[in-house]
This record gives C-alpha cells, sequence and structure tokens, in this order.
C-alpha cells in the first residue's frame, strides 16, 4: 500500500466518507447550490478526517500493542509523526472552511471539531464518551442549514435528531469491538453498561431517532416515514434477540443498528420543511 493510500485509511475513511455524504446530500436538499455544497463538503469533511487521523495519532501504542494489523500506523505502512501533522492540517482547516458561511456557521462548524476531538480525548475512555457524539452530530445538520443564506436557525427537531442519530452510533460502533477495546483500557460509557445494555441503547437511540424525523416536522408524517418507523420497530427487535440467541456477540444487532441509521440518515437527507 502507498504512503498516501496508508494515510487515507488512517482517516477511518468509511464513517467519516458516510457522514460527508449525508451531510453534502442534506446540504442539496435544504437548498444550497455551487459552491455552497462543495464548501459544506469541504468543511464537514475535515471534521472527519481530522477526528480520524488524530484517533490514530494518539492510539498509535495501544494498537500496537493489541496487534492491530489493519491499523496503518500500528503495521508501519504511514508514520505516526504523519498521521499527526494531517490531523492538525485538517483541525486547523475546519474554522477557515466554515468562514464563507458567516460567523454563526464558522462556530458551530468549529464546534463540531472541537467536540469530535473531545472524544478522541480525554472523553473516549470515560463515563462522559457519549457526550461529543450528541454534540457534534446534533450541530452538524445545524450548520447545514445554518451556513444558507440568510443564516436561517435550524429547527429543534433536527438537532434532536442528528443528536440521538449520533448517540446511537456511538453505541453501534463499539459493539464488535467492545472486548478488544476493554482489554487494551478503553473504558467508555458503552464498555461500562456492557454488550446487553449497549445494544438496548445503541437500538432505542435510533428508534427515538426515527421517531423524532418522521413527527418532528410541522404537518403530518409521510407514509415514507411510517414505514420507516415500523421497519425500525421490526428490525431492531429482530437484531437483539439474534444476538443473543448467538451467544452474546453483537454481530447481529450492529447489522440491525446500521440497518436503521441508514434509514435516518435517508429521512434526514430527503426530510421535506427542514426550514
Amino acid at each position: 500500500m502507498s504512503r498516501a493510500l496508508a494515510l487515507l485509511k488512517s482517516s477511518h475513511p468509511e464513517p467519516g466518507g458516510a457522514v460527508t455524504l449525508a451531510m453534502t446530500l442534506l446540504a442539496v436538499g435544504v437548498g444550497h447550490r455551487g459552491w455552497a455544497i462543495l464548501g459544506v463538503a469541504a468543511a464537514v469533511g475535515a471534521t472527519q478526517l481530522s477526528v480520524g487521523w488524530v484517533n490514530d495519532w494518539l492510539d498509535a501504542d495501544r494498537d500496537r500493542v493489541a496487534g492491530r494489523t489493519d491499523k496503518p500506523v500500528a503495521s508501519g505502512e504511514v508514520s505516526r509523526r504523519t498521521v499527526g501533522i494531517a490531523g492538525l492540517i485538517s483541525s486547523l482547516l475546519i474554522p477557515v472552511l466554515g468562514l464563507p458561511f458567516g460567523p454563526a456557521a464558522t462556530l458551530c462548524i468549529t464546534l463540531v471539531g472541537v467536540f469530535a476531538l473531545l472524544y478522541d480525548w480525554p472523553l473516549k475512555s470515560t463515563a462522559f464518551s457519549l457526550l461529543p457524539y450528541l454534540v457534534a452530530f446534533g450541530l452538524l445538520p445545524a450548520f447545514v442549514v445554518v451556513a444558507l443564506p440568510g443564516h436561517p436557525a435550524p429547527p429543534a427537531w433536527l438537532v434532536a435528531a442528528g443528536a440521538l442519530l449520533g448517540g446511537g452510533a456511538h453505541f453501534a460502533n463499539v459493539l464488535p469491538d467492545l472486548a478488544d477495546d476493554a482489554a487494551t483500557g478503553v473504558r467508555g460509557l458503552p464498555h461500562r453498561m456492557g454488550a446487553g445494555w449497549s445494544q438496548l441503547a445503541a437500538g432505542g437511540l435510533l428508534l427515538a431517532a426515527t421517531l423524532t424525523l418522521v413527527f418532528g416536522p410541522s404537518g403530518p408524517p409521510s407514509w415514507p416515514g411510517i414505514a420507516a418507523v415500523a421497519a425500525a420497530v421490526v428490525v431492531l427487535p429482530l437484531g437483539w434477540y439474534a444476538a443473543r440467541r448467538a451467544a452474546g456477540r453483537p454481530v447481529a444487532m450492529f447489522r440491525a443498528v446500521i440497518l436503521v441509521a441508514l434509514i435516518d440518515v435517508l429521512l434526514l437527507v430527503f426530510s421535506g420543511s427542514v426550514i
């Protein structure tokens, strides 16, 4: 693998790319056009690159001890120093990329970056590990709306739905790695709660996000929205039951949560009455 590809892999491109794509599509949905769409994508993308690179820079020694050959720094494909510099540059770019959208949007996207980095350190291994996910994911759709011409205030339901989606993503993200993380000293909220309660938390938060996205906007809920709620009500308990049957292994629940999260993202992007 080339150094450039290894550096990209260190940024955790899959979740970061998914978040950036979702917010870019939301930008199109709420009315951004032309350069503004690219600007939103760049600003959100910088937050995702920042949190990914800083995470791998901080966790380099722990990843080596754990034998994480999937991590480019731990496997020696890219140096820790290179990843650290990339994380610093992307972090400093966040407010710069927000400037064309005005002070309120700049503050909003800067706070997204700050809380994302607070997860990397020091909150990742504490009982408050959920907090940065709630705040950062709530602020992301708020940034997209505030960045519009005229800087409209984001509706409360949109911010709440983003926060709930982020909370569910936190629990879902760590489900497959609970044991490995705990063995290397990571003691975030999901680790303290255990696999069973974390599965319920992930499902509950995502179901709440779905309900908020469907019933939050003014007017009657749409039929696709009602279908999404029905799907979440069916999929999440099935995932929990399958995980319980599989001797507590949370893979089935993880997949169920990812499916509902995808439904939520689609609802978020295609919600009508955002502003």
